[in-house]
C-alpha cells in the first residue's frame, strides 16, 4: 500500500521564551492508504493541534506535511483550500450540520459547493451502510446525537476524500453510541478503502483501529 499521508520533523510552538508551549515536536508519521489510525493522548497533549496540521487547517512552526505526495504547506492559501476540500474529509466533535436543510442535502452540500455533481449511487450506499436511509428527509434537529454524527461521517465520505480526519468524533456521545459510531467509521474504512485518522482520549475506543499512535507532551510514538 502506498503512503498517503506523511510528516517530516513537524513542529508547532506557541508563545516565546519561558511561556513557549511545544504542542507538537518533531513528529514523523507515515500513514498508508486504507489504514485506520488512532492517535491517543490526554487533554492538552497536542493531539488536536496535530490533526489541524495534518489537515492544513493550521500552519506549522517548521516541518512538512505531504498528502498524496503533495507538500500542502508549499501551496498558496487558495490552492490549499481547494486541495483540502477535495482530498480531506473532516469529522469533528461538534456535528457542524446545516440546520435548515435535510440529511441528504447536508451530505451532498460540500460536493455542490465545489462545483461537482454528487455520485448519487455512492452517497446512497454510504447512507445505507450507516443505517440512515429512512432519515434522509429529516432535518438535523429531529435526529439523536449519534444519528447526527452518522450524517457528518456520510458527508465526509461522500466526496471520496483521500483521507478522513476525525477529531474526538465520539466526544459528545454516550458510550454505547460512541462504540456504534467508531464501529461504523471502521466499517466505512474497510468497505471503501478509506484512510481514517482519528483523535481520541479514550484508549478503549482506539483499540478498534489498525494501529495506534500516542502523543504525550507533543511527541508522537507508535504503540505496540
Amino acid at each position: 500500500m502506498e503512503t498517503i499521508l506523511k510528516t517530516e520533523n513537524l513542529c508547532k510552538y506557541y508563545g516565546k521564551g519561558e511561556n513557549e508551549v511545544r504542542a507538537v515536536r518533531s513528529a514523523d508519521i507515515a500513514i498508508k492508504q486504507g489504514e485506520f489510525t488512532a492517535i491517543v493522548g490526554k487533554s492538552g497533549s497536542g493531539k488536536s493541534t496535530l490533526l489541524h496540521l495534518l489537515g492544513g487547517l493550521d500552519y506549522p512552526t517548521s516541518g512538512k506535511v505531504w498528502v498524496k505526495d503533495k507538500d500542502i504547506f508549499s501551496m498558496k492559501e487558495e490552492e490549499l483550500a481547494v486541495f483540502r476540500r477535495r482530498n480531506i474529509g473532516f469529522v469533528f466533535q461538534a456535528f457542524n450540520l446545516v440546520s435548515s436543510v435535510n440529511v441528504w442535502e447536508n451530505i451532498v452540500l460540500p460536493i455542490g459547493l465545489d462545483g461537482r455533481e454528487a455520485d448519487v449511487g455512492f452517497a446512497e450506499d454510504i447512507i445505507k451502510t450507516l443505517g440512515m436511509e429512512h432519515k434522509i428527509h429529516n432535518l438535523p434537529n429531529t435526529l439523536s446525537g449519534g444519528q447526527q454524527q452518522r450524517v457528518a461521517i456520510a458527508r465526509a465520505l461522500a466526496s471520496r476524500p483521500a483521507i478522513i480526519l476525525a477529531d474526538e468524533p465520539t466526544g459528545n456521545l454516550d458510550s454505547k453510541t460512541s462504540d456504534e459510531v467508531v464501529t461504523l467509521l471502521k466499517a466505512s474504512s474497510q468497505k471503501y478503502g478509506q484512510t481514517v485518522v482519528m483523535i481520541t482520549h479514550d484508549e478503549d475506543i482506539a483499540q478498534i483501529a489498525d494501529r495506534i499512535l500516542s502523543i504525550e507532551d507533543g511527541r508522537v510514538v507508535e504503540q505496540g
